[in-house]
């Protein structure tokens, strides 16, 4: 009975113990506390400095003033019992016994002889304390005689100074005697009271720095036990961030850290669930639009091909074609190119969207390049052309050409002729340690208005169009976005601005050898399958 009774206090004290280890390296607010503590404690102890000087200065304070005391007693009982007019001797006899009170002082009286004459009597010999030892401005207020009011019934009192020779400070103190005699001037020494002190600022010193010593390893040592899950919750959070969704934490023992590990976790998994479930929808969408924009095509085929014989009549003169319904047909060819050109555009907007655009790489010369594209669109009466040959560029042209066919088509629709563009070299800075690049910058500028400056933000935007009062027009809205796509994937760049001398202005940079940024795409003549998007 009593090993199972001691059996039981056991367990119990061992539950205890167990409780109590938890309380005291579980809980982040008591590790918190005790953290804090020690920096209190820090402060405390970097406040003994302050208790220094205060402690400094009632040391000095309490001796001054047991010496002024003193030296102003032996002023009135012993110089005051001099003559008005005293012998140097006297004076010289005054001065020993007044040295002779227990500070322990040294005494220098000035007065005039009776033949007048002033004399000097000196505790210290001819070579002790003088005159020139007592600092002007104590002995300019010793003599000066002070106005007789009400609150000050004496025209002389007692004034002191603190002053250093060398390394030891010394209490200077001058008075005259009350009702006439001589001068009187104390010199005492403060060199115990120093040694005193800086035994004390050693001692605190010492003791300060033990303690700021054991303080900073206590503390770093609690710092990193709270902190260090803290920098794991931080690594995660980045990685989450860079799109690791599937980072966890390693969650053990139940204080504040512990749960909040369990809520990132949580958190990351929703985060994750949910990330996927629109990845899915998102790729449904463009599956969705993939799928159409080809189902579109096989009867946009047959309708095109009908529309291009309906054309021809129209262009044929004595046709078939009722006058009454001539522009019912060319409404139905122009809508019928317009659609087709929809759909060849979200094709490859799709193709941009699910990463699959890929780019066929050759050398080109950038002046007969925009030259081809602009005279296989009739525009050579429109367009502007200032390019040297010889600017050649490793490129993909086709969607130069697109880029060039969306710039200046757009130019031509919406500004005003004659469109204006522009080729130059140039070196942009590369990344950080790739040194310069050579870049290749085309400026396209038309006569218009310019676009406004709410405008300016958007004109890359998706289906978006200046004029709400026209959401149906010639464009469907997605050419200069094709064309930021394809300076995008070359790692170009398309800036739109206006001119300060009127118009619009669209800048593309290209790098001159996109295979430097893109080592593994094709080089030669083939086609990819981007090419059915290309700008009409």
């Amino acid at each position: 009975m009593t090993q199972e009774h001691q059996g039981g206090t056991g367990g119990w004290s061992a539950a205890r113990k167990g409780v109590w280890s938890r309380l005291r390296f579980t809980s982040l607010r008591l590790r918190l506390v005790v953290v804090f503590g020690l920096v209190a404690l820090t402060a405390a102890v970097s406040a003994s400095g302050i208790a220094y000087w205060l402690n400094r200065e009632s040391v000095l304070t309490r001796t001054q003033d047991a010496v002024l005391r003193d030296f102003e007693r032996e002023m009135q009982n012993r110089a005051g019992a001099l003559p008005e007019r005293p012998t140097q001797d006297e004076l010289q006899r005054t001065a020993s016994q007044m040295a002779t009170s227990s500070q322990r002082f040294t005494v220098l009286l000035v007065a005039e002889n009776p033949d007048g004459r002033t004399v000097y009597g000196s505790s210290g010999g001819l070579n002790g304390f003088s005159l020139k030892d007592v600092p002007a401005s104590l002995r300019d207020a010793v003599t000066e005689r002070q106005k007789i009011t009400s609150n000050n019934k004496y025209p002389h009192h007692l004034y002191w100074q603190r002053t250093v020779d060398g390394d030891t400070p010394y209490l200077v103190a001058g008075t005259r005697v009350i009702g006439g005699g001589p001068t009187g001037y104390m010199l005492k020494s403060l060199e115990p009271e120093a040694k005193d002190l800086n035994s004390l600022a050693w001692s605190l010193g010492i003791a300060t720095a033990l303690a700021l010593i054991g303080s900073a390893l206590l503390a770093h040592a609690a710092a990193t036990t709270v902190l260090k899950p803290v920098q794991r919750l931080g690594v995660a959070a980045r990685r989450l961030g860079e799109g690791k969704l599937d980072t966890r934490l390693r969650v053990s023992g139940t204080d504040e850290l512990a749960d909040l590990s369990r809520t990132f976790n949580k958190a990351a998994e929703a985060l994750e669930k949910r990330v996927a479930d629109m990845a899915a929808r998102d790729e449904a969408s463009r599956r969705f639009v993939a799928d159409m924009s080809h189902e579109l095509r096989t009867p946009l085929t047959a309708i095109t091909a009908v529309t291009e014989v309906l054309e021809e009549e129209l262009e044929f003169e004595g046709g078939g074609i009722d006058p009454m319904i001539e522009p019912a047909v060319r409404l139905v060819v122009s809508e019928t190119r317009r659609l087709n050109d929809l759909v060849e555009n979200l094709m490859e907007v799709t193709r941009f969207d699910a990463g699959t655009a890929r780019l066929v790489l050759d050398d080109v010369d950038v002046a007969d390049q925009i030259t081809a594209c602009i005279d296989a669109r009739a525009w050579l009466d429109a367009v502007d052309l200032d390019a040297e040959r010889g600017i050649h560029a490793r490129i993909d042209p086709r969607r130069l050409d697109v880029i060039l066919a969306n710039l200046i088509g757009n130019a031509l629709k919406h500004g005003g002729s004659p469109v204006r563009v522009a080729v130059r070299e140039s070196v942009a800075e590369g990344a950080e340690g790739a040194g310069d690049e050579a870049t290749v910058v085309i400026e396209v500028r038309d006569h218009g208005p310019g676009i406004p400056e709410e405008v300016l933000p958007h004109v890359f935007d998706r289906f978006y169009k200046a004029s709400a009062s026209r959401p149906r027009s010639e464009g469907s809205g997605l050419g200069l976005s094709i064309a930021l796509e394809n300076a995008h994937i070359h790692g170009g760049e398309i800036t739109a601005a206006n001119s300060p001398e009127g118009g619009a202005v669209f800048t593309l940079r290209l790098p001159r050898d996109v295979s430097a940024r893109h080592p593994s795409e094709k080089s030669g003549d083939a086609g990819d399958e981007g090419a059915e998007g290309d700008a009409r």
